[in-house]
C-alpha cells in the first residue's frame, strides 16, 4: 500500500462505504452511486468544447469534441470513457480530457457510447468504431487531421481503445489508420484469474468481484466473454499494431493482464511505452487536478501522443 496520505485517505473513504451484493445489484443502482462520487470539475480552459452528435449504428451517438486552437487542423485523440461498460459519460471523465487536450496539444473526442446491460456486447464496440469513421469522413471540418489519430481511454475505455486499435488492422472494416493507443489501466482479459486479481481482490476500489459483474454486464455469455473483440488480450496475434503507452496502477486487479499485454506487444515489435504506479489503485488517473500520481499519469501519456501525432 502507499504510504502517500492523501492515497491513504482516498482508500480509507471508500472502504468506509458499503458493499453491494453483486448478485442482486442493478445498473441503475451502481449508477447512482458513481454519480455521487464523481471527480472534482478541473476548471482548466481548453479554447473551443463543442457538443457533437455523431451518427451511431443504433441512432445518434453524442460525444464532446476539445479543441484547443480553433481553426487549425491538429491531429486527433478519439478518448473512451471507463465505468465498467456500464456507468460514467463524457462528464465524469471531462477533466482527463481537458488535460489530455492542452498537453497533447491535440483536439480530443470523447465519445458517450452506449451503456450495459441495456446494450450489450459488441454494442460500445461498435459505437467506438463508429466515432472513428465519423472522425475520418468528417473530422477535418471540426478541426482534426484524421491522418493523425490515437485511441485513448481508462479501463473499460482502454478495452474499447486497444480493440479497436485491433480492428483498425482489418481494411475490411474501413477504420482509419491508428499512429498509437493510450490505454490507462485496460480490462484485457475476461478470465479474471491472474495474480493481481487474487493480491488485490478487495480493498483497493475495483474489486475483483465487481470486475466479474462488470463482465458478466457487457458480456453476458460465455461466447461473448471469449471473443476477442470484447477481451482483446486474448488476440492470437498483436502484431501491427500501432505503438502503445501503457499505464498501470500496482494496487489493481487488472495490474497483471495490463502489464501482459505490453510485453505481447513488445515481442511482436510494437513500440511500447510501460510505467506501473506503486501503491496506487484502479481509476487514479481521473482524479487529476486532485492527486499528484494522477497529474504525472496523465502527462506521461500526453507527451507519448505528442510525440506519435506531432513528431
Amino acid at each position: 500500500m502507499s504510504t502517500d496520505p492523501q492515497v491513504q485517505a482516498i482508500l480509507a473513504m471508500y472502504a468506509g462505504l458499503p458493499a453491494p451484493d453483486y448478485a442482486t445489484l442493478r445498473a441503475v443502482d451502481y449508477r447512482a452511486g458513481v454519480a455521487q462520487m464523481q471527480p472534482v470539475p478541473l476548471n482548466e480552459d481548453v479554447a473551443r468544447v463543442t457538443e457533437c452528435v455523431l451518427p451511431g449504428p443504433a441512432g445518434p451517438l453524442s460525444a464532446r469534441l476539445y479543441h484547443p486552437q480553433p481553426g487549425a487542423l491538429m491531429p486527433g485523440i478519439v478518448f473512451f470513457h471507463g465505468g465498467g461498460w456500464v456507468a460514467c459519460s463524457v462528464d465524469s471523465h471531462d477533466n482527463i480530457c481537458r488535460r489530455l487536450a492542452r498537453l497533447a496539444g491535440c483536439a480530443v473526442l470523447s465519445v458517450d457510447y452506449r451503456l450495459a446491460p441495456e446494450a450489450v456486447f459488441p454494442a460500445a464496440l461498435d459505437d467506438g468504431c463508429a466515432a472513428l469513421r465519423w472522425v475520418a469522413a468528417h473530422g477535418a471540418a471540426f478541426g482534426i487531421d484524421a491522418s493523425r489519430l490515437a485511441v485513448a481511454g481508462d479501463s473499460a475505455g482502454g478495452n474499447l481503445a486497444a480493440a479497436c486499435a485491433q480492428l483498425a488492422r482489418d481494411p475490411a472494416l474501413e477504420l482509419p489508420p491508428l499512429r498509437h493507443q493510450l490505454l490507462f489501466y485496460p480490462v484485457l482479459d475476461s478470465g479474471c484469474g491472474t495474480p493481481s486479481y487474487a493480491a488485490y481482490a478487495q480493498g483497493y476500489l475495483l474489486t475483483a468481484d465487481m470486475m466479474r459483474w462488470f463482465w458478466r454486464q457487457y458480456a453476458p455469455s460465455a461466447a461473448a466473454r471469449s471473443d476477442v473483440r470484447a477481451a482483446p488480450g486474448l488476440a492470437s496475434s498483436v502484431a501491427g499494431l500501432p505503438a502503445a503507452t501503457v499505464l498501470l496502477a500496482q494496487c489493481d486487479p487488472l495490474h497483471d493482464e495490463g502489464w501482459k499485454y505490453a510485453e505481447r506487444l513488445r515481442a511482436a515489435g510494437v513500440p511500447v511505452t510501460l510505467r506501473s504506479w506503486e501503491g496506487l489503485f484502479h481509476g487514479f488517473a481521473s482524479m487529476v487536478g486532485m492527486l499528484p500520481a494522477a497529474d504525472e499519469a496523465v502527462a506521461v501519456g500526453a507527451a507519448e501522443v505528442r510525440k506519435a501525432l506531432l513528431g
